[in-house]
């Protein structure tokens, strides 16, 4: 599975896995892709170059990356208590009267929210790209459009590409335009953040938009069969992150929350503004239910929306109540039925497509 551009990065596969446990992206990393690990979740720089320091010693001195999140549109220049004053009571109050009704306990006095999205504050996010700059990274991706001009300057001074995800192909032309080096085709069927294209129609949009940057095609993507399908649709490589997230090395807190995603079918995610503030596929659950309701307060914009939810999402959370226990995944969950290694995924992706191809070479009558 080499093309251009990992023989570009110097990794096996042109699989390019996101992920938000540093065990998994060094296994994929490990396992001949492209680990990237999103760092939104640090706060602190400590913690986030203690981990990349953990990496070093579990990559074998082979290509990693990360991922970042600077949205192209957000509250900025404020503090987080500043943001936190932004919110309104309604909405605090339809947090705690949702809570209530599903008997959710408080966290115990003296924990914090373990839960936090300060990584979606520019400022934060830059405080995160210093500390991975004194590291060997080879790709820097960010999760929602084109980070700023001097970010594209600096990686590039340091030898990293920069990747940014696009749900059309206007949005990946504006990426060509800002200097990106690799164009990630998300579709709608992706987990995360996603527009409303699907993959089959995206990538070759986006592959034809901005030729001859590469692409990486991205959403529904969980199989060896469907790998070969991205590559044939002009896709350099792609981009798995849900798949990930019943791996052994994921390790879940939650174990409530595995046996939901081994159990819930393709059908069982909706895109919902609940978590962030801006439409995310995940899980649907009574908590979805609850924010995209039509007589309830509506989600409020990012970052607002993330740090009003980051205390109910950690009760939630650590109280493992099944009926609103959720996390951002994709519509390939309804294939996720095993708990596997990481190289055990990768030896399925591998004999996956190479049983498309075959199967295609046979029919063009190569074979």
């Amino acid at each position: 599975m080499e093309t251009e551009l990992s023989k570009r990065l110097g990794v096996e596969h042109a699989i390019f896995g996101f992920t938000p446990f540093p065990a998994v992206a060094a296994a994929i990393t490990r396992a001949g892709g492209l680990g990237v690990l999103g760092v939104v979740r640090y706060g602190a720089p400590d913690e986030l170059a203690r981990d990349l320091d953990w990496m070093q010693k579990h990559t074998d001195g082979k290509p990693y990356g990360i991922d970042v999140v600077m949205p192209a549109r957000a509250v900025d220049g404020v503090t987080e208590a500043d943001i936190e004053d932004m919110i309104p009571d309604t909405h605090r109050r339809f947090v705690r009267d949702t809570l209530a009704q599903h008997g959710v306990p408080e966290l115990p006095e003296g924990e914090a929210s373990g839960w936090r999205i300060t990584g979606w504050m520019e400022h934060v996010a830059r405080s995160q790209l210093d500390v991975a700059l004194d590291y060997p990274v080879r790709l820097l991706a960010n999760a929602l459009g084109s980070p700023p001009p001097d970010i594209v300057r600096r990686a590039h001074q340091h030898g990293i590409l920069v990747a940014a995800l696009a749900g059309s192909a206007r949005h990946a032309e504006r990426h060509a335009e800002a200097g990106i080096d690799v164009v990630v085709a998300q579709g709608y069927e992706a987990g995360g953040h996603t527009g409303e294209i699907a993959s089959m129609v995206l990538t070759p949009e986006v592959v034809k938009a901005v030729d001859p940057l590469p692409v990486l095609a991205a959403g529904g993507i969980g199989t060896g069969e469907q790998i070969a399908a991205g590559l044939a649709l002009g896709a350099q490589g792609v981009w798995l992150g849900s798949i990930w997230l019943t791996t052994r090395e994921a390790r879940l807190r939650s174990r409530a929350l595995t046996r939901k995603l081994l159990a819930a079918g393709s059908g069982d995610t909706v895109r919902s503004r609940a978590l962030t503030g801006k439409p995310a596929r995940q899980l649907r659950t009574e908590w979805t239910d609850a924010w995209d309701d039509p007589t309830g307060p509506g989600a409020l914009p990012m970052p607002l929306q993330g740090l009003l939810v980051a205390e109910a999402v950690s009760r939630i959370q650590r109280y493992e109540v099944e009926s609103l226990l959720g996390t951002p995944v994709g519509q390939i969950v309804g294939q996720m039925t095993s708990e596997r290694r990481v190289q055990a995924v990768f030896d399925d992706l591998t004999r996956g497509f190479e049983r498309a191809v075959d199967r295609v070479q046979r029919i063009a009558g190569r074979a």
